[in-house]
């Protein structure tokens, strides 16, 4: 079984708190997305980017001075990306069997390195999937990529648990076959007969669901609808075979 989820903008180095025990499988890839971007004028980078001048700036130097393999600068993934599901996965605190658990299970996806193990070490960066990096004569990242994540995310089991926005998991989506179990875990409220996803408590949600699933080291699927923190639930009722669903 994998789970899958997104990155975060946000990035830090952390060298000092453990050290990477893997290197990205798509290294080569990134160090040519590299090469790419430190073509791009600074307007080109920042209209690429679409943020303002502070955060353009910092990822602009950034990528003219990356070395992706320089171990001073490597932090592991699942301790590098900064936003909210990861402050709620919370690896800082995990124990060491939990490590264990998302080195094996979680695959994280990313515009720059394409798939990441928990434990791959990582330098910080700007690129989400969906900008238009028309590295190697493609049109965007998504073509870039082709079904390569999804080949490399997929394992024996044939299951894949998905807790990526869509962003992301459609770069799986699109390359599922009829082996495959495919399964969206939705978190959300109720609105009349309407299940609404409120983005920051969905993100919150999805970073403690790989916590839960550590602790408890889930193998089944079907364990994962026990899942019944931060105030939800599942919902039996409104969920199927590819969708479970998790209502406040």
């Amino acid at each position: 079984m994998r789970i899958i989820l997104s990155p975060a903008k946000k990035m830090r180095i952390a060298a000092d708190t453990m050290l990477p025990l893997t290197v990205p499988v798509f290294l080569q890839n990134a160090e040519e997305i590299t090469r790419w971007m430190q073509t791009l004028s600074y307007e080109q980078a920042k209209k690429l980017w679409a943020c303002n001048d502070k955060i353009a700036g910092e990822n602009f130097e950034r990528f003219a001075h990356m070395e992706l393999q320089n171990q001073a600068m490597l932090t592991p993934a699942v301790l590098a990306y900064d936003g909210i599901a990861y402050q709620y996965m919370a690896p800082a605190v995990f124990e060491d069997g939990s490590f264990d658990y998302v080195q094996e299970h979680l695959r994280i996806l990313s515009g720059f390195y394409g798939v990441l193990r928990a434990m791959d070490g990582v330098v910080p960066y700007r690129l989400e999937m969906q900008a238009k990096a028309k590295v190697r004569g493609t049109k965007n990242l998504y073509e870039y990529w082709g079904n390569r994540l999804y080949q490399e995310v997929t394992d024996g089991s044939r299951v894949i648990v998905n807790l990526a926005s869509k962003e992301y998991s459609v770069c799986i989506e699109k390359y599922l076959q009829p082996s495959d179990r495919y399964i969206t875990c939705t978190f959300g409220e109720l609105a009349g007969d309407r299940i609404v996803q409120k983005g920051v408590y969905a993100k919150m949600a999805r970073g403690d669901m790989v916590r839960f699933m550590a602790e408890n080291r889930i193998e089944d699927p079907e364990d994962i609808r026990r899942y019944d923190r931060l105030g939800y639930r599942f919902c039996e009722e409104r969920s199927s075979e590819e969708e479970y669903i998790f209502l406040k």
